[in-house]
């Protein structure tokens, strides 16, 4: 009885977790949006192919600026949220121009994984509620 009492514990704690983040890409598309070009773009370069980065570049750039331009849910909307997501801009639009000027592709992915980092801290952010 004790074991089912710990399973089904962790399983009510997986599927909350796993809500929450759900809800937040529902809650805000633009971060569901900026969650696709990053997915695309990080993973491949986390194995040494940047293509896809340089090409997308300037897509994440407007994609991490439509996260202040559209609507942010009012449960996320705190100073620290702002903060986080100009931080995602200046930081996307730095590896932009990197990418443009043709920077070494160790610090693009120097660059690249900061931006991921930035996304991880707003996500969090979202989840801290």
């Amino acid at each position: 009885m004790k074991i089912f009492k710990v399973i089904t514990f962790f399983a009510l704690l997986f599927i909350a977790n796993t809500t929450s983040a759900q809800s937040t890409f529902e809650k805000w598309p633009s971060i569901k949006t900026f969650h696709e070009v990053i997915s695309q773009t990080f993973h491949p370069a986390e194995e040494g192919n940047l293509e896809p980065i340089k090409l997308r570049s300037e897509e994440m750039v407007q994609k991490a600026t439509a996260l202040s331009t559209t609507t942010i849910p009012t449960e996320f909307k705190t100073e620290a949220m702002l903060e986080s997501i100009k931080k995602l801009q200046l930081k996307t639009k730095s590896l932009h121009e990197m990418i443009l000027a043709k920077t070494t592709n160790a610090e693009i992915t120097k660059t690249l994984n900061e931006v991921h980092d930035i996304f991880h801290e707003i996500v969090g952010l979202c989840s801290e509620k």
